[in-house]
Formats: C-alpha cells, structure tokens, sequence
C-alpha cells in the first residue's frame, strides 16, 4: 500500500527535508506521551527524523518506509528501536503496542486503503492503548500539493464528517478531533482515541461482497476474526462457495479474493441480544455511509435480527427490496451453531446467492 514514488521522496531528500522543516506539534506529542497506557513499547509510525520519538516513553519504536529518515533518528532519540516498514504491514506482535503516534504519516496513502491500515494498526495495539493521528482535512484523495517544494509526494485528505464513521469501523474509540489551522499546506486534524475490543473492517476498494456480521462476540474480537468459534458455520461455508481460500483469515479474503468483513454494530458482547434499536441504526447509518465511499458490488447480512430491527421487521432471507448506500443487499440466515433448522449446505446456497446478486 505504500507510495513507492513518495517514499523515494523522502529516501532522496531526507535531509535536504529536515532541513527545511522545522519539528511540529510538540505540546500535542508531551500531552500524548503522559497518557496512561498499557506495559509494551509506543510507537512513532511515519517517525521521520525522529522529531517526536525521543518525547515517547522509552524505549520508543521508531517505524518509516524511509531508511533515510531512520537514520537521522538517534539525533533525536538515541534508546529508539528503529524499524523500516509499511503502516500497512506493521512488523509487530498482535497486541505488542502500548500507544501510537502518528503525525502527517497516514496522510500519504490513498483514503480507500486506510481502512485496512487502520485495522493493521489496532492488531497490533493492546485493547485500551491511545492513539494520536494527525491527517490533513479538506476532500482530495491522494492527490499532489501543486506548489509542493518536494514533488513526487501525495496526499490524502479527510472531511470532518467521515472521521468518525472511519475509527468506529477501525476499532477505535474516537475521543476528541480537533483542528489546527494550516500548518502550511493544509488544514490538520488531530485525531484522538483508544484501541477498542472489538474487530476491526477489513474494507476497501473493488470489493465483490461485503460481509455484514450482526456484531463482534468478546471471543471473536479476542480472536481478531468475525465467526471464530470452531461451531460457527460461517467459514466452512465460506469455503465451500469457494468465496474464500483461507480459514478465518479476513485480510486474506479481502486482498485475495475481494470479500470484505464488517459488522452492524460495531461494540463486542458476549450475547447480541444486549444490543439496543438505537445501536442498529446507528449501525446501519454508518455502513450506509461505508457502501456508498467503497461501493462494494453487494451487500451480504448474516443473520437476520440486525436487519429486521433496523430496516424491515418482516424480511426474510434472500435479495432485499431496500438498497444500503445505493449497493444491492443479501440477507441469509445466522451461521451460529446455536442457529436451528440449517444446515452447511443451506449456508454454502446463501453465500452463492448473495456473490451471484453482486454480478
């Protein structure tokens, strides 16, 4: 997912960067490093020069595509650990991180991919750690700055109003966003919040099928995937449609196969009926809004409770009369293995059913 034309940018020129560039943000990053958090190492993610990382509890981890940037890093914090790698493809253990911090970093990828970053990203923190995001406001998607001193590098840029539908559907709890005025080229927004226990989208372009889970049990989102009991039938099923190649491994049925995985709501329990009407159509709004940016070519509900309490009481399996975000939607049965009445054949059906309605 990285830009490989931007990374050179910043390989080339790094120095010539720091330079130029004077360290921003250093009231945000004291406030961020004297959050409580849980035992494990914080990371800088998109670290540059080091700027912010010596202000990290230490040992801090240091992480850039840039080997260039990552040299200069024990000029600012001699104890980092230093990493060069992909914000998409953190090289870490699940829940291995205590914090991370991230300024003007995520902004260099295309919107459409930072959903499965930001899902990398809450893989590899710890439930509860604190997160600090500064992306650029405004409406371009991964377009270049005209009179950008260092060309060959783009930029995302975020509306208000998708920030929270984004780290909901993250994982995130989003617990204040805030605003500085252009600091130079754009306007920043400061995005805080907390890695949540549940699971995270994995969402993004092209998607044939989108899989609407009801929400997260406690055991799924411990898991870091929907339907994880071994008595659950969705992936067996999954399997047989020949929808996906891979057991309970949701990033694999994305990038390989177009599948992606989301759920109505979004909080983790241990029984659904503890959620609310007004959770489901919350939940419903906010995959509303995630249909009609990503445009999936279908829509598959598993389990009819979520769409009968928040759109049509009396639905019954199969294609639905109502579109959601202007996409087709499918709702089959729960694959639970308390469900009664269904068997793994009825599911395979189903699944072939809703792929074949995304044609």
């Amino acid at each position: 997912m990285a830009d490989r034309a931007t990374i050179s940018v910043y390989e080339g020129r790094a120095a010539e960067w720091r330079a130029e560039r004077e360290p921003k943000s250093t009231a945000e990053i004291e406030a961020f490093a004297a959050l409580d958090r849980p035992d494990g190492i914080t990371a800088d993610l998109g670290c540059g020069p080091g700027w912010h990382t010596g202000a990290l509890p230490s040992p801090a981890l240091a992480i850039d595509a840039a080997w260039s940037m990552l040299e200069m890093v024990p000029d600012h914090a001699p104890s980092a650990l230093r990493c060069r790698a992909d914000l998409a493809a953190l090289p870490v253990a699940a829940g291995s991180l205590a914090g991370a911090w991230a300024s003007r970093s995520y902004v260099h990828l295309d919107r459409r991919h930072m959903p499965l970053a930001l899902a990398e990203l809450h893989r590899a923190l710890a439930p509860n750690a604190p997160v600090e995001l500064h992306i650029f406001e405004g409406d371009d998607d991964f377009e270049p700055f005209s009179d950008d001193d260092f060309p060959g590098r783009r930029f995302s840029h975020w509306p208000q109003g998708w920030i929270a539908p984004l780290m909901e559907g993250a994982g995130f709890t989003l617990d204040a966003l805030e605003r500085l005025d252009q600091p130079p080229k754009a306007a920043t927004l400061i995005v805080k919040g907390h890695r949540a226990r549940t699971l995270p989208d994995t969402v993004g372009p092209d998607m044939r099928l989108l899989i609407c889970g009801l929400n997260p049990s406690v055991y799924a989102a411990d898991a870091g995937a929907g339907f994880a009991r071994s008595g659950n039938r969705f992936w067996p099923a999954a399997l047989a449609a020949g929808l996906v190649s891979a057991d309970r491994d949701p990033r694999r049925a994305l990038i390989d196969h177009g599948v992606g995985m989301t759920d109505l709501v979004k909080r983790a329990t241990p029984r659904a009926d503890a959620l609310t009407t007004e959770e489901y159509r919350h939940g419903l709004d906010r995959l509303a809004w995630l249909a009609g940016w990503l445009k999936p070519a279908a829509i598959c509900f598993v389990g009819l409770a979520g769409w009968r309490a928040a759109v049509d009481k009396k639905a019954q399996a199969g294609p639905q009369p109502q579109e959601l975000g202007g996409r087709p939607v499918y709702v089959m049965p729960s694959t639970s293995g308390t469900a009664a009445g269904y068997q793994l054949p009825d599911y395979v059906n189903h699944l072939r059913r809703a792929a074949a309605l995304a044609t």
